[in-house]
């Protein structure tokens, strides 16, 4: 399916992330504060009927990549059932999730059988205590049933996302790196993006050039993937058992290939995690606009999507949390 979805930079639009809740039962230093209230309102949430429709639209216009995000979306209730229905769509190949892993255990297995194909799961520390620091509960021990849960269900591969701290976690990152070889997950590391309060207070580091000592290392391979594959530039084992990646929007942006758009839970489509373009997508269904309304919103967002983030030049400027956005 041939995409309309072309920016006036000339990229192709194909991967879309879909919030499902805002809600999340962690509270990460680096995405929310502690005792944040500032939810939307449940009557704001789409329905999964509504969800399933935008959703459906973007696919028509040659998005082909859809993630299920949050919040934590496994707290939403019917995540599978919306799966089932999206994975309906006609030209839709790829669906996937990013959860925190807290309630995977229970649902690895229903997710898989509605036709979610891949998982993204956060993992920032393997120590107990640092992990309970960073996400404000004592709960590894869940995210590692849930990961446990998702192998049995047949997931494969699994994406672990740690986001790298300088003051917090730098140094869990070789026992991390160990732990994925040892499991064969692939592992990401992640830079931090000063979006909202949380996000700027968070000190990052320079992961180019730790990812290249890392894959020296362990003697990892470059891996070379097609353009549009994502972000995260990988290397992997000489058996492919293995792969890391670092996600760099700090050190080295990657705005010139950026692919994604975001959908909010209440249906606000945001076009950049670095900028406050939007459009009222949701407003517009539920004040009752008409699919060609709809698609025609769609395409003059592309239209209007801003060539980079400014992060370093102006990092004050989203004032928004990562998970009012969709991650």
């Amino acid at each position: 399916m041939s995409s309309r979805l072309i920016d006036s930079f000339q990229r192709r639009i194909d991967y879309l992330r879909v919030s499902v809740t805002d809600r999340c039962d962690l509270r990460c230093t680096y995405c929310m504060p502690k005792g944040f209230k500032g939810f939307e309102e449940p009557e704001h949430w789409l329905r999964h009927d509504e969800m399933t429709r935008l959703v459906g639209l973007f696919v028509a216009q040659g998005v082909s990549k859809v993630r299920l995000t949050g919040g934590e979306p496994l707290l939403r209730r019917g995540v599978a059932d919306l799966a089932r229905g999206l994975t309906a769509l006609p030209g839709l190949k790829d669906l996937s999730v990013s959860s925190n892993g807290t309630q995977l255990a229970r649902h690895a297995r229903p997710l898989r059988e509605a036709g979610v194909q891949r998982l993204n799961i956060s993992l920032d520390s393997l120590d107990r205590d640092c992990f309970a620091r960073i996400t404000g509960r004592d709960c590894l021990a869940d995210v590692l049933d849930g990961l446990r849960e998702a192998r049995v269900a047949g997931f494969d591969p699994i994406k672990l996302n740690m986001v790298v701290q300088a003051d917090v976690n730098l140094d869990e990152v070789r026992r991390m790196v160990a732990f994925a070889i040892e499991q064969g997950f692939v592992l990401r590391l992640i830079e931090p993006m000063p979006v909202g309060e949380t996000g700027r207070a968070s000190k990052g580091v320079d992961l180019s050039s730790l990812g290249e000592d890392l894959a020296r290392e362990h003697g990892l391979l470059p891996q070379v993937l097609g353009q549009g594959a994502g972000p995260a530039r990988y290397w992997c084992t000489s058996d492919g058992g293995m792969s890391l990646g670092v996600i760099t929007p700090m050190s080295r942006h990657f705005c010139a290939s950026c692919n994604r758009v975001r959908l909010g839970v209440d249906g606000t489509l945001y076009l950049c995690l670095g900028q406050n373009d939007r459009v009222p997508l949701g407003q517009m269904l539920r004040a009752g606009a008409s699919d060609t309304e709809l698609t025609q919103a769609i395409l003059a967002g592309i239209a209007a999507k801003p060539e980079r983030h400014e992060f370093n030049e102006r990092p004050q400027q989203i004032v928004r949390f990562m998970s009012q956005t969709g991650g």
